[in-house]
């Protein structure tokens, strides 16, 4: 929204005596000025938010002076979109998420708002966290992790006080608010094995998410989707699936590591797909650092071919350890 936009929302929202009109106007406004990296002016007025001591700001002087190290991990993001290997669909919805919120002044003068609110879905170890990563380093945004243990009470309520307060906080700050393990929190109110307080928090929780303003981005991940709450589902615009990679995924994400280097590897891509067999993203990357320590630490003794040639060895004696540990858990 623009200045102008803002100052008239703020002053019909105070005539009318709107107090949480007044309130979101407000936040919007340090959102903006922190983006600019005006600070000295947000905080002055988030200050002024707290003369009364019963909004935003008291809540912040109170019980959340420094969230980020209770609740909230901050992460420097250095994943790019570009260097992921994801299916063209996921890639293009991130991409058009991307545009909307730097355009967003455009789109809230035709009246809408760009989309800021991701699902991710799939198996782990395929690139949900890093994906959620890859966007706050494309929106030039804080990377704010939740922490489960940080925030998850054992008392009645203390939960969905302290997941409000996290809110609070992320609302006057333009950000990627990550939640991994989703389900953690998200889960189905129909459960009949679930206790009345996670139903309190998931209510809680959905309604947090309809106050989130739109330029703060919040990115659920989940391995087990069937266990998350229908009204969960709809409250994210974008739901994107991350499968498990296949051969023709793996052979991308490991031509472009073999192209990373400076020397001819002698090994192709397609040898280290068939022998690494059906692996995970995080394994394939295991893969790529493991040759690249064993590279430095050769200290120019070995070539890259002699590197990849040891660590497919030692790689393929892996799998096979694997493989028998199955076969004897399948046969008890």
């Amino acid at each position: 929204m623009s200045r102008s936009d803002l100052l008239i929302s703020l002053v019909k929202a105070s005539s009318t005596g709107d107090r949480q009109g007044v309130q979101r106007t407000v936040e919007s406004i340090i959102a903006e000025e922190r983006k600019k990296q005006h600070n000295v002016l947000a905080d002055r007025l988030q200050r002024a938010m707290s003369m009364n001591g019963h909004n935003i700001a008291a809540l912040h002087r109170q019980t959340a002076a420094a969230p980020e190290r209770e609740a909230l991990l901050e992460l420097t993001p250095e994943r790019q979109l570009n260097d992921l290997v994801l299916p063209d669909v996921v890639l293009d919805s991130c991409r058009q998420l991307v545009e909307e919120q730097h355009r967003a002044e455009l789109l809230r003068a035709h009246g809408l708002d760009p989309r800021h609110r991701v699902l991710l879905v799939g198996p782990p170890g395929n690139g949900k966290t890093t994906l959620a990563e890859a966007l706050a380093e494309a929106l030039a945004v804080p990377f704010f992790v939740v922490r489960y243990e940080a925030m998850i009470g054992s008392y009645l309520g203390e939960t969905a006080e302290r997941l409000k307060r996290l809110f609070d906080y992320v609302r006057t700050t333009p950000c990627v608010l990550f939640f991994d393990e989703f389900d953690a929190i998200g889960k189905e109110r129909g459960d009949a094995q679930e206790t009345g307080e996670i139903k309190r928090v998931v209510t809680a929780l959905l309604m947090q998410i309809d106050r989130l303003p739109s330029y703060a981005v919040v990115v659920a991940a989940t391995n087990h989707a069937e266990l998350l709450d229908r009204a969960v589902w709809r409250r994210f615009q974008l739901r994107l699936s991350l499968p498990a990679p296949d051969q023709t995924a793996l052979k991308r994400y490991f031509e472009r590591f073999l192209q990373s280097w400076n020397e001819k590897a002698g090994v192709s891509a397609e040898r280290i797909v068939k022998t690494l067999g059906a692996v995970s993203y995080a394994e394939a990357e295991e893969f790529c650092l493991d040759v690249r320590r064993q590279h430095v630490l050769a200290l120019n003794t070995a070539n890259l071919k002699q590197s990849l040639e040891s660590q497919l060895a030692i790689w393929q004696a892996r799998g096979t350890v694997s493989g028998a540990v199955a076969g004897r858990m399948d046969d008890a």
